[in-house]
């Protein structure tokens, strides 16, 4: 019986750990709740989403799976080779002949395997590259599709994250993960039948060692699953910290408010950073005992098989010789390497699996505002537009528009005015769609808009905001908007009709001038001359203007008003203004407060009412006399 004793404290060693490791299993599992243990989504239904990527490649992956069988025949015949050698060199007088001819069996087994290895290497890397573009193509057009209270609700830097850390993070599971995954089934099944083969009473030795692999596979899982997820969130929270604050960086330095923020990031970081730190010590436990069980089965077999040589005995009819052990020790370090990349693959997979769930709560936000079945294509717009008895609200109950009605013929030029919050700018946002509203109808030439693909209606209006958004590049980038088919020609024609040509002919570069992020390099009124140059060159039917011409200098003001005089004579045009003085040839002035439409007329008509409008009118006609002076 003593002659077991080591294997007796090998096994109590093992189930000691396994022991407790179950129980802080059972514990934290009990406290899913209370550890941020949630689970959205299963295994399997994120893997059977991800391979809806996967499938359009498959021809590849048949390549990859054939090539991968040749690499593996490596790690299944050298150890057989090995004992062969072995065998062969205790053996007096033996051959070199005989020995020339296992090494080069041995060599050229190898170099195949490597050989077929680097392909298969290459050809992961392109097709995951292929899937992982694939698969940000399809966020960043579906989060294009969502409506503007969707976006709304959403950080740009959550956006940002989902879009190019965690399309990456699965990308690595096509190329990596899920190949080696199969590659290490394969090479522990045939690892397996060769130990068989060779000894089955050593090989059942090697198995009594799986349950404790699964078992602690397992638990990682889960713990591990835990830490990612937490993981993930922080890069998320930085992310989307960083994409507010360093939008609004000239703020916090006006407010002298840097060592705040500076505290808010590091708390910030440093919850990152404690994830991070969960999540290594959670692969520096397993890892470790993976290769614990490893050098235990080792030990198991250089006694099992040290004493059966020595003596000379067999067990279960099995005679173990020199050869065989030195072929099982080879093949024990090829049947737990499997196991021990797995640990490191789980890494990636963790990783992957967390993005992916991430990802598809994006993609599983259904866009608030989208196409009817049978919505038709709008080849021409007159300009026509109509509201009638429109409700509309951002939170329900909350009433912005209240019964709104009215009429807007094609050629017209349409202002709305009122005080902040008295619906000017929604009744804008509605024309295009980029909100359906609760009650009533809007009509463009007669046709409900809801009809309309809402791609067909938006090429028809051209908006000018408040807040001109330029990006990145060129200034003729940022008016054709990447779109070909305009020449230089008809580019400074159009900068010349909004007299944007006043400034861009001073610059060295002209049209090819540079263009920073948002604009910065150009000032207020600039960015508005680009934006109306952008607006005219896709010759909308309908042009709407936003707060167009707040907070510009008197200068450049004037060469806007000359722009707009222009503008009116191209179609349609509706105009909110807080400076009445911009809109007094509007055909029409509608005046708003708290959602619903006091007056309307054109100026004269309503400054002899003696109304809201003309109070407001005259409110700023004394302000701007005060300032005159």
């Amino acid at each position: 019986m003593r002659e077991y004793y080591p294997l007796l404290v090998v096994g109590a060693l093992v189930g000691v750990i396994s022991i407790v490791f179950t129980i802080a299993y059972a514990l934290i599992k009990d406290k899913k709740e209370a550890f941020g243990f949630e689970r959205n989504m299963k295994d399997g239904e994120i893997v059977k989403r991800l391979l809806r990527y996967a499938t359009p490649f498959w021809k590849n992956f048949l390549v990859v799976l054939v090539l991968m069988i040749f690499s593996i025949a490596y790690d299944i015949i050298s150890p057989v080779l090995v004992g062969k050698i072995e065998e062969l060199v205790k053996v007096a007088g033996f051959e070199l002949n005989e020995l020339f001819v296992l090494v080069g069996v041995y060599a050229s087994i190898l170099i195949i395997s490597l050989l077929c290895t680097y392909f298969e290497a290459i050809i992961l890397q392109k097709t995951g590259q292929k899937i992982l573009s694939a698969l940000r193509e399809t966020v960043f057009t579906h989060i294009e599709s969502l409506s503007h209270e969707q976006l709304n609700q959403i950080p740009v830097g959550k956006l940002v994250t989902r879009v190019a850390n965690d399309t990456g993070a699965i990308s690595m599971m096509f190329t990596n993960v899920l190949v080696n995954l199969i590659k290490n089934v394969f090479v522990i099944i045939g690892v397996l039948a060769a130990m068989f083969l060779l000894n089955y009473e050593l090989t059942l030795m090697v198995l009594c060692f799986v349950p404790f692999i699964v078992l602690f596979t397992v638990i990682f899982r889960k713990f591990s699953r835990r830490a990612y997820r937490k993981v993930k969130d922080g890069t998320t929270d930085i992310n989307t910290y960083l994409s507010e604050n360093l939008s609004g960086i000239k703020v916090t330095q006006i407010f002298n408010r840097e060592e705040e923020k500076m505290e808010d990031f590091s708390r910030r970081n440093e919850r990152l950073g404690k994830a991070k730190r969960q999540q290594t010590f959670v692969f520096g436990i397993f890892r470790p005992l993976v290769y614990m069980l490893y050098i235990s089965s080792v030990l198991c077999l250089f006694y099992l098989g040290a004493r059966g040589y020595i003596k000379g005995t067999s067990f279960l009819g099995q005679t173990i010789t020199s050869e065989i052990i030195i072929m099982f020790y080879m093949y024990i370090s090829r049947f737990f390497n499997p196991i021990q990349n797995l640990a490191e693959q789980f890494n990636t997979l963790q990783s992957a699996f967390a993005s992916a769930e991430k990802i598809f709560t994006i993609l599983d936000i259904v866009p608030a505002v989208v196409d009817e079945e049978d919505a038709i294509e709008l080849d021409e717009v007159k300009g026509d537009i109509e509201f009638k008895d429109v409700w509309f609200s951002y939170v329900p109950g909350e009433w912005v528009l209240k019964g709104v009605s009215f009429r807007v013929k094609a050629g017209q030029t349409v202002a709305f005015v009122g005080s902040t919050g008295s619906g000017k700018t929604t009744i804008l946002s509605l024309i295009c769609r980029n909100y359906d509203i609760q009650k009533g109808q809007i009509l463009i030439d007669g046709i409900d808009i809801r009809h309309i693909k809402i791609s067909s209606l938006r090429k028809h209006f051209g908006q000018m905001l408040q807040d001109v958004f330029l990006f990145a590049g060129t200034i003729r980038s940022n008016i054709v908007l990447r779109e070909e088919g305009f020449t230089d020609e008809e580019i400074m024609a159009t900068c010349r009709y909004v007299n944007a040509d006043s400034f861009i002919s001073k610059l060295d570069l002209g049209l090819d001038e540079v263009v920073r992020e948002r604009g910065n390099n150009f000032s207020a009124g600039q960015r508005q001359l680009l934006s109306f140059a952008r607006t005219i060159i896709h010759k909308p039917s309908v042009m709407i203007l936003d707060e167009a011409t707040a907070n510009i200098d008197t200068e450049t003001e004037v060469l806007i008003q000359d722009s707009l005089e222009k503008m009116m004579n191209i179609g349609t045009m509706l105009i909110v203004a807080h400076r009445l003085s911009t809109i007094q040839h509007a055909d029409n002035i509608i005046v708003l407060a708290n959602g619903e439409i006091l007056e309307q007329g054109n100026h004269q008509e309503l400054l002899k009412e003696k109304g809201r409008y003309y109070q407001l009118y005259t409110l700023q006609y004394n302000k701007q006399q005060i300032i005159n002076r």
